[in-house]
């Protein structure tokens, strides 16, 4: 409910109030933080829609995919191929949901800073929770997903 009332959400677009911009300042443990790279920077999303729920972040605060750099491009698209090898190795997943919500009316709840979602799934992981008791049922807590992802990262 925390996410759905907007409470995390940043007050205005400012870099300063971005929890993307100020998420590579702190610990990888505190900022959620699985693998960085020099342009971009992989991290747990807080509001998961199954474990191992990855995004991938420029440093840079930009909100639209045309307005990445070359270098800034290609490094998000080899962090979300590792992202995806890294998932598969831990969890096994069936398939993945990639992509990004440019503008708020696409869905980004956090359009100021433009962000690659990498989602694993699994055959039947929609259920009757999300409709029925307003929530999702995640097996994992952020740090053991964390922990996991993050070793497999740097193998």
């Amino acid at each position: 409910m925390v996410y759905i009332d907007g409470q995390d959400k940043p007050k205005d677009d400012r870099a300063e109030e971005c929890p993307f911009c100020t998420a590579p300042s702190k610990s990888d443990e505190d900022g959620l933080i699985v693998a960085r790279g020099q342009h971009v920077y992989a991290v747990l999303n807080l509001y998961p829609y199954n474990p191992g729920h990855l995004l991938i972040c420029p440093y840079r605060h930009v909100a639209d995919y045309t307005d990445l750099t070359h270098e800034e491009t290609v490094e998000l698209a080899e962090f979300t191929q590792k992202a995806m090898h890294v998932i598969r190795a831990v969890s096994g997943p069936h398939g993945f949901n990639l992509g990004m919500n440019q503008g708020p009316v696409a869905g980004a709840g956090i359009a100021a800073h433009l962000h690659q979602h990498v989602v694993p799934r699994w055959g039947g992981d929609a259920n009757f929770l999300p409709v029925i008791a307003q929530t999702k049922a995640l097996p994992q807590v952020h740090a053991d997903v964390q922990a996991r992802l993050k070793k497999e990262w740097n193998r």
